[in-house]
């Protein structure tokens, strides 16, 4: 029987050595450069989606999620950075589909009083992608002790789920009974 001559340390060491620990790694990496893109993406669609609005107040709100939009988007490169890795991106098919099904959905209500609550619903199907992968890059941050990564995704999370909150206001407020 042969004994080992690493102490338990370097054992636990080896044991997630097994890539375990540089799978999560690499998984969140992956993550993080996808939902750069779908930030991307969303810079590109707001606008168009602020200029299809009919209220002032769906406008508003559109064009004050942009600015918060290019926030978030240099708070995932910061992420990168604080990760000693260049920002990247990967398509996020993901984002792409849920902004071509709003286009459509942006067509099809064109003149119809229903525009508005057609916005917000298409808006908040994004809202809902994006708390969904920051609280997955939130979790996987932790585990991995990215206290600063986390911290800055947090940020995002709360931007998010304020916006998707604004949204459910203003859908309630006029756009659903307006769509009547």
């Amino acid at each position: 029987m042969k004994h080992s001559m690493k102490s338990p340390k370097q054992e636990q060491a080896q044991d997630q050595g097994n890539g375990q620990e540089s799978d999560l790694h690499d998984l969140f990496l992956d993550e993080l450069a996808d939902t750069l893109s779908a930030e991307k993406q969303l810079t590109k669609a707001l606008p168009k989606m602020a200029e299809a609005a009919e209220s002032d107040e769906l406008r508003e709100a559109i064009e004050s999620h942009l600015e918060e939009t290019k926030q978030q988007v240099n708070r995932l490169e910061q992420v990168f950075k604080s990760l000693d890795e260049t920002p990247r991106t990967k398509k996020c098919k993901g984002m792409e589909g849920i902004l071509e099904e709003g286009e459509e959905m942006l067509e099809d209500e064109k003149d119809s009083s229903a525009l508005d609550a057609a916005l917000i619903s298409g808006a908040q199907k994004v809202e809902h992608y994006e708390i969904a992968s920051y609280g997955t890059l939130i979790a996987w941050a932790e585990k991995m002790g990215h206290q600063q990564a986390a911290t800055l995704l947090k940020q995002n999370l709360k931007e998010e789920k304020a916006a998707d909150e604004k949204l459910t206001e203003l859908a309630t407020a006029f756009a659903n009974d307006k769509a009547n």
